[in-house]
């Protein structure tokens, strides 16, 4: 029993579960040209699109033809917000529908995204019979539509929210989780993933630069020289990660938010907005990265922590988590960060891509 408890996670009761895919497409110039004008190709794409949806019981999808990425994430009111690199969608997926196009009016844009949310209850539970309606959905559009055209490529998104504290304010129940690869559970459910595919999977955190932060700091921010301030984080993040053997990582406080993809799909980069962090996670090699500008006070430092192959256990990632959130509760007793007055927010992610 000892064995396999340390293979669970024990996580908050009221943590959210959100699951999105999100399908990318680039047309060539052949698909735009056989339409009036971009505006209408964008509208029949969307009548096309809604109607499959609407025969699969998918209710709430977007499309996003303006070259903007999508961020989703839990909200109780459906709003969306735009960037100039980020599409943000907030949506509770008890409640909430919208079928919705977004683009440019008489702007071709590089790529086609269409973003399919995960709707109703158990959305964990539910998320191998929602992959494949999106599935249905893709093979619909490639029959009567993006014919001839280059291959879908998929992204699949499973996040659990919670927060870390939640015990300290009084909330006790728990639920252990296994925590899964999504492949082999794909595969149990009968849904199809291509054997060539890749997977990530890692774990988001934040720490806001307090009063309470800065006052404990004010001898290394008072230069307005933030080098050796951001250098105590990293080296502090370094040491919690060795001490759980946890190889795979990063800081980021340049004023833009993560995201993480597998190195053999994508390599680092960055914009104003979008930190891109690229994991070799078949390599047993440390890989901790820091981003941060040594010039700028940001307001909250963010730390991304990526399993690799040697964290990924036949029964899930349990084992992995619980090695996270001992890295994070080292690292906040290292920052006295009050538990019982502070919310902070873990993110474990899961991720799986193909081409369709």
């Amino acid at each position: 029993m000892a064995t396999l408890n340390q293979h669970r996670v024990y996580i908050p009761s009221n943590a959210r579960a959100n699951h999105y895919l999100l399908a990318e497409i680039t047309p060539n110039d052949s698909f735009y040209s056989s339409f009036n004008s971009i505006n209408c190709c964008y509208e029949r794409i969307a009548r096309q699109l809604f109607a499959a949806c609407d025969e699969y019981e998918l209710h709430n999808v977007h499309i996003l033809a303006n070259d903007k990425l999508p961020v989703v994430r839990f909200h109780d009111e459906s709003y969306q917000l735009e960037t100039n690199k980020q599409m943000l969608i907030f949506y509770n997926p008890r409640y909430h529908e919208a079928h919705k196009l977004y683009y440019s009016t008489d702007t071709q844009s590089k790529k086609v995204r269409l973003l399919f949310l995960a709707t109703g209850d158990d959305i964990r539970a539910n998320s191998a019979v929602f992959h494949k309606k999106v599935q249905k959905v893709l093979t619909v559009m490639q029959e009567q539509l993006f014919i001839d055209q280059p291959q879908f490529k998929v992204r699949d998104h499973q996040h659990l929210t919670y927060d870390l504290f939640a015990k300290n304010k009084g909330n006790k129940e728990t639920y252990g989780y296994k925590l899964r690869s999504l492949y082999p559970r794909y595969q149990n459910r009968q849904c199809e993933i291509p054997i060539n595919h890749a997977e990530m999977t890692y774990t988001t955190f934040s720490i806001p630069v307090s009063r309470a932060i800065k006052t404990q700091f004010q001898t290394l921010i008072n230069n307005g020289d933030y080098d050796q301030f951001y250098n105590y984080f990293l080296d502090s993040f370094k040491r919690c990660c060795e001490l759980n053997k946890l190889t795979h990582g990063a800081l980021i406080a340049n004023g833009a938010k993560p995201i993480v993809r597998n190195s053999k799909v994508d390599i680092n980069e960055g914009n104003e907005e979008l930190q891109k962090l690229s994991f070799d996670i078949d390599s047993d090699k440390t890989q901790l990265k820091c981003f941060y500008d040594e010039q700028r006070l940001v307001e909250t430092i963010h730390f991304v922590i990526a399993a690799a192959n040697h964290n990924k256990q036949e029964i899930g990632y349990g084992k992995f988590m619980n090695q996270v959130e001992k890295t994070i509760f080292q690292l906040c007793d290292e920052l006295n960060i009050s538990k019982e007055r502070q919310d902070l927010t873990v993110r474990f992610f899961q991720h799986i891509s193909y081409p369709f």
